[in-house]
């Protein structure tokens, strides 16, 4: 080890030692009613549409907390975030009733609504109240007719002169007490971006003072302790901010040591896990910790994500596994998925299988009773936590209208490095987890790599076969938490050319000697199509001359039909240059059979193997070790 990691490792420890307390309350002492949501009227970034918090027709003004409607103005929260989510309240807790109290400052006469949907959007009027004078509003609502969907909101009149709203909550009857929460979020390198991600929870008053502490989680060499954002940030968070410096053990490693502290320092404590390169909105925050306080049986609750690039547009409602076709991120039946909240809303409940780490609450009891999360750097820990917890009678709840905006994933192209975190780690979380069948993971396998090899992404082909070759090593490639296999992943591919991105206007060949090609529509005998490109690009009966193929043109089937072609990255920022190479494509293939078959003989073995090592792979105590710590 080199002195600079040397250091990093005796930083780590110095800051690891958590003082217990820091969390002493095993619970907090409940008000007599509990805030669910608050009417938030425009969010924390101006690139963020104020309809997604409240639509108003006619001329109004607004801030964070309140709204300023003129005269004959009208305004209603049936919004992404202005929305009760009714549905899934009266589901998953203890809830049976809520109360939308306000204050409002009215000028002559004011019209307020308390309304509901349905599974189907129709729109009905739960109570309404005229009002005349300035002061305090309470409209009152049942959670009795909303299991399958449906969601509350309200609508405001200005008659006659204008009208203000503020400080509008959603509460209910508050449990006993109320548990103690922290945040950990995990960073690499990304320092600016945590920063800010740590400032917005700073920025609110009321989710600060709900917090107990925030783990920042630094695994990078561009700390975010040196950020000028993150130190006018400390002086507001006080003691409540722990900074905790370790060895890159990716998201997985950042993540479990948040649990691992919290969980040390408090065993009755939750924890919210937060990317750092996230745009937050804060109130998210209190949302989640209000569910969870109030849920029947301990529960995970997840956020859901909006795309930061395209902020109105929702990546999906909820998410599902499919173990036994080792596929993650399924959208659940009827969710959403790539939608303008702006134009629809989510009116029926959809149950998730699992909430990804981009925001997500994790229940104390969980982490005691199921253990901590597996070593397996990044992609699928939070599947696999999910899955596992699903097993031991905890379910996961993605909540409406409580989000992050998080980088949009289509802008990430599919060929890189993290295929191999990808590939090998749900073939480690499905082993895991359910009874493979190694005659349809190998042939699905050999179809995807296939897909590769006929579209010359040969570097593609063999990130991918690193990750199923790892696999067929058993637990020990899990030994060191990923390090050496994050090296050789990004290493080798730089024997690929085609995975080297360059500048669109400098694609490394003639840009005069592009042909640009449209692919035509989808084949409808993809498997027949597949076995035809291959015999075509082995046998050179392919269209010579430099294609140039748009990244929505970019299928397999349309891309195989060429020998030479610049293809744009999923980013936009440049392209990437394909050749077709016979004898790499052989190799490729010869490599990928010889794994197949290898897996097709050695699975079941493999899946005793992995299930045995799975309780010493999430113990405190191996990751203690990854961790280069001292136990508690």
């Amino acid at each position: 080890m080199d002195q600079s990691a040397t250091q990093a490792v005796s930083e780590t420890n110095e800051h690891s030692a958590v003082a217990p307390e820091s969390l002493l309350a095993e619970h907090h002492r409940a008000p007599d009613r509990l805030v669910l949501a608050r009417g938030i009227f425009t969010g924390p970034s101006p690139k963020i549409s104020d309809e997604l918090y409240a639509v108003v027709k006619g001329r109004a003004t607004r801030d964070r907390l309140s709204l300023h409607l003129e005269k004959g103005a009208t305004a209603h929260t049936n919004t992404y975030f202005g929305r009760f989510a009714a549905s899934y309240w009266q589901r998953w807790t203890v809830v049976t009733e809520v109360q939308a109290t306000m204050t409002l400052h009215v000028g002559r006469q004011a019209a307020v609504r308390i309304v509901a949907s349905d599974i189907a959007g129709h729109r009905r009027i739960v109570g309404s109240t005229e009002v005349t004078a300035s002061g305090p509003v309470t409209l009152t609502a049942p959670l009795d007719q909303f299991v399958d969907g449906g969601a509350l909101w309200l609508e405001f009149d200005a008659v006659g002169a204008e009208l203000a709203v503020s400080d509008l909550t959603w509460t209910a009857p508050a449990p006993d007490t109320v548990r103690p929460v922290a945040i950990a979020i995990c960073t690499f390198n990304r320092a600016q971006d945590c920063a800010e991600t740590v400032a917005a929870l700073a920025s609110d008053q009321t989710v600060l003072g709900a917090l107990d502490a925030v783990y920042v989680v630094d695994q990078g060499t561009d700390l975010v302790e040196n950020q000028p954002r993150y130190q006018e940030t400390r002086p507001a968070l006080g003691a409540k901010l722990r900074y905790i410096r370790q060895p890159n053990l990716g998201g997985a490693g950042g993540f479990t040591r948040g649990l691992y502290e919290v969980s040390a320092a408090n065993e009755h404590a939750d924890v919210i896990l937060m990317d750092d390169d996230i745009l937050c909105e804060p109130e998210t925050v209190l949302r989640l910790q209000a569910f969870a306080n109030l849920t029947v049986e301990p529960t995970l609750v997840g956020a859901q994500m909006l795309f930061l690039l395209n902020p109105d547009y929702l990546n999906v409602g909820a998410e599902d596994v499919h173990l036994n076709k080792l596929m993650h991120g399924q959208k659940v039946p009827k969710a959403l998925r790539n939608t303008s909240m702006l134009k629809k809303n989510q009116e029926r409940r959809v149950d998730a299988g699992y909430n990804a780490w981009w925001t997500c609450l994790i229940p104390a009891e969980v982490v005691k009773k199921i253990g901590l999360p597996l070593p397996i750097f990044f992609q699928w820990d939070d599947v696999e936590y999910g899955v596992r917890a699903r097993e031991h009678g905890f379910v996961t709840v993605t909540l409406p209208n409580a989000a992050v905006w998080h980088a949009d994933f289509y802008w990430k192209d599919f060929d890189d490095w993290a295929r191999y975190f990808s590939t090998r780690n749900s073939l480690i979380v499905s082993a895991m987890h359910t009874d493979l069948d190694a005659g349809t993971i190998s042939r699905q396998l050999l179809r995807n790599i296939g897909e590769y090899l006929v579209g010359m992404q040969y570097g593609l082909a063999h990130t991918t076969l690193q990750g199923i070759e790892d696999f067929l090593q058993g637990p020990q490639i899990l030994r060191d938490g990923g390090t050496e296999v994050l090296r050789l992943a990004r290493t080798s591919r730089a024997d690929y050319s085609e995975t080297v991105k360059h500048p669109a206007a400098t694609p490394s060949v003639n840009s005069a000697d592009i042909r640009v090609r449209r692919a035509g529509g989808e084949p409808s005998r993809l498997l027949a199509v597949l076995i035809k490109r291959a015999i075509q690009q082995w046998t050179g009966r392919v269209q010579y001359g430099l294609m140039g193929v748009a990244r929505e043109d970019a299928h397999w089937w349309h891309v195989s039909l060429f020998d030479h072609v610049v293809v744009t990255d999923a980013s936009q920022s440049g392209v990437r240059v394909r050749k077709r190479d016979k004898a790499r494509a052989r190799a490729l293939l010869l490599r990928t059979l010889r794994a197949l078959r290898r897996l097709r003989k050695e699975l079941p073995t493999l899946q005793e193997r992995y299930r045995s090592a799975h309780a010493e792979l999430t113990s405190r105590e191996n990751w203690e070790r990854l961790y280069g710590i001292d136990g508690k």
